[in-house]
């Protein structure tokens, strides 16, 4: 697996495996009509572009292909993480987070997590804030605000 920084180029890519990662890997947690909302198929990809290129963001390959991403704001929130379907459970996301997450060190680092992924960031020292329902296209999903906090070097 290669961690590299985001190309513009990669967006076609990331925007079908965030469709198929949502649709297949959180089925268990949202309904159909939840999971439609989330990830249409129809996002606006100069927005997300443009987002891409405001934080630091990452991209993992492997097999000469995007197997998945993440994002990072320099107020230390962890704005997208997501993992190929067919490559879970592999350390796809553990080698992104860790890279992420050391981007800001001096900072607590936030995120709004699906329920799906609630255990991995658990697992990582992230605690829950609250539980929030939030809005997409009128439907509502439940997420969670979490938050891991910074490890500072004592000097």
């Amino acid at each position: 697996m290669l961690l590299r920084k985001y190309e513009p180029s990669d967006g076609d890519a990331m925007a079908a495996l965030f469709y198929d990662t949502v649709h297949s890997v959180n089925v268990g947690d949202y309904t159909k009509e939840q999971l439609d909302a989330w990830a249409p198929g129809r996002m606006d990809r100069e927005a997300w572009n443009v987002s891409f290129l405001a934080h630091y963001t990452l991209v993992a390959e492997a097999d000469e292909k995007i197997i998945g991403f993440g994002d990072i704001d320099a107020e230390g929130y962890l704005d997208r993480l997501f993992v190929h379907k067919d490559y879970q459970k592999r350390g796809v996301a553990t080698a992104l987070c860790n890279v992420l997450e050391r981007v800001v060190r001096e900072r607590n680092i936030t995120a709004h997590v699906s329920i799906t992924a609630k255990p991995f960031f658990e697992h990582r020292g992230y605690r829950v804030i609250k539980a929030q329902q939030v809005s997409r296209q009128g439907i509502f999903l439940t997420n969670y605000v979490m938050e891991k906090p910074c490890k500072r070097l004592l000097t």
